[in-house]
């Protein structure tokens, strides 16, 4: 049954199943997918134990959505169903429902100590905003508009969770599609069943763990293509032909407490290879229309950066939580030089803050009819240059503890037990309870977790160059410049009397 099929008026998809639950979405992975990892393909993904931690962490959140002590923050009931559905796929038509999704992703991320960027939060938001844009896409194609507007619904109503796809493979970054075809996703044909692609994307992030994906253009791969490469679509992560390679995991190797946020919250970064794959006309919402893709990456993403935002604030709360602990068991709370650093800490966390009250009192209505929040591009540039140093401050409070702390076995050892007792607790902390903050400590700040954490803030807000030419390009300095020039012409006059 098609999409077109299951949206029956304004109701309900005929397969409607509302509201995830653990059990349910663990189940779910099991879908046939063709799901590589090290060389070897993995049939269940929640049963395997690279990807079991974060499957199993993901589901506990799910279920919460089910406690009655979070039903009304992390639900909604749509009036069109009566169905009750995920807070995250709301959209908001008020500054009033706006802030109750902040309210709901500020619960999420702060169960996850702001270290899921791709949290089903962020991705419903994004389906939101292709729900929003769904006047536009119908605009150039009126099938476009609908599909758009029936995989929301199907996704809403089926509380699944997503990956995006928007980064080419690096082979030649320097060369042209038009020269390689290989260097970007492109459209091989058109039949009267759908549009048929072949190529890659890259660093596509929880597909080994989401039901479908979403592929669209990053403003970076528009420009100078052939329009072959330019589409959106969405897809099932089973859908034959299409292949997923997981990266090698981060925090599954057996060393006891060493990698509780690595186990738990490795979302995986994966390829997807594309071989001959059919796109059904009903998964199509843009194509061959480059303008289109351009204009509509901001509209689609407007309330993803701004969910982002509530991320960041959560991850720089954890990490300035981690140093202040850090620092106090080891008897430096008290040292300026460190208190600078943890103040420092602290501004960039009411920082994020002030970018989100800022969103909110910018926001306004769109043209979809949705209350989006206000421009955040600076704030963006900003979170992606003030990462390094956050993670910086963490590794600089810990020094040298971060990298020696005994493991699980260490500490169950007797011979050891009484050395560790003595020379590696902290003050007023037991060595055993030091040695699980100082191994959190260096999973933010060093292992391969937290490098990947590090690098992903910088990453994932785009090509910050290109942002940062934007911004300039945008800013409306008119008056500024207009009152400077009058100063200089003013200036002028009185140089010439003096003369």
């Amino acid at each position: 049954m098609t999409l077109l099929d299951d949206a029956t008026g304004r109701g309900a998809p005929a397969t409607a199943r509302g509201l995830l639950t653990g059990d349910r979405y663990r189940a779910e992975l099991a879908d046939g997918r063709e799901l590589y990892l090290d060389g070897r393909r993995i049939t269940d993904p929640a049963g395997h134990p690279a990807f079991q931690p974060a499957v199993d962490e993901l589901a506990r959140l799910l279920d919460l959505q089910h406690d009655p002590d979070h039903r009304s923050l992390l639900t909604w009931q749509d009036p069109d169903t009566g169905l009750r559905l995920a807070r995250a796929y709301q959209p908001p038509r008020s500054l009033e429902e706006l802030r109750l999704q902040r309210r709901s992703a500020e619960f999420w991320h702060a169960e996850a100590l702001g270290q899921q960027g791709r949290s089903p939060a962020f991705m419903a938001s994004i389906a939101v905003g292709v729900y929003d844009f769904r006047h536009r896409l119908a605009a150039a194609d009126p099938r476009f508009g609908a599909n758009a507007e029936a995989w929301y619904r199907h996704c809403a109503h089926n509380d699944l969770v997503l990956s995006h796809a928007l980064g080419d493979p690096q082979i030649d970054r320097s060369a042209n599609p038009l020269d390689d075809p290989d260097l970007a996703l492109r459209v091989l044909a058109e039949n009267d069943r759908g549009i048929v692609v072949r190529g890659a994307k890259q660093l596509t992030t929880l597909a080994p763990l989401a039901h479908e994906v979403l592929v669209y253009l990053s403003a970076s791969f528009t420009e100078g293509r052939g329009e072959q490469f330019v589409t959106w679509f969405a897809l099932p992560l089973n859908t034959p032909g299409l292949v997923t390679l997981a990266r090698e995991p981060l925090g599954s190797a057996p060393w006891g407490h060493a990698h509780p946020l690595g186990a738990r919250y490795d979302e995986q970064d994966a390829m997807l290879f594309f071989d001959d794959v059919l796109v059904p006309w009903d998964r199509v919402f843009l194509l061959r229309d480059a303008g289109l893709a351009r204009l509509g990456l901001g509209r689609i993403n407007a309330w993803s950066a701004y969910v982002g935002h509530i991320r960041y604030r959560e991850r720089l709360r954890t990490l300035l939580a981690t140093a202040t602990l850090v620092a106090e068991s080891i008897g430096v709370d008290g040292f300026r030089t460190i208190q600078e650093d943890l103040g420092r800490l602290a501004g960039y966390a009411e920082l994020t803050e002030y970018f989100l009250d800022a969103a909110e009192a910018r926001g306004g209505l769109t043209d979809g009819g949705l209350f989006a929040p206000g421009d955040t591009a600076a704030s963006r540039v900003w979170s992606a240059e003030a990462a390094g140093s956050a993670v910086e401050i963490v590794r600089r409070i810990g020094a040298s503890g971060l990298l020696i702390q005994p493991t699980a076995a260490d500490l169950a050892n007797p011979r050891l037990r009484p050395h560790l007792d003595r020379y590696m607790r902290g003050r007023g902390i037991d060595a055993e309870r030091k040695s699980r903050l100082f191994r959190i400590a260096w999973e933010l700040t060093g292992d391969a977790f937290g490098q990947r954490q590090d690098l992903y803030e910088y990453v994932h807000r785009g090509d910050l160059t290109r942002n940062r030419i934007n911004i300039f390009k945008r800013y409306d300095q008119s008056g500024a410049r207009e009152r400077l020039l009058r100063l200089v012409d003013r200036t002028a006059g009185t140089e010439e009397k003096d003369t």
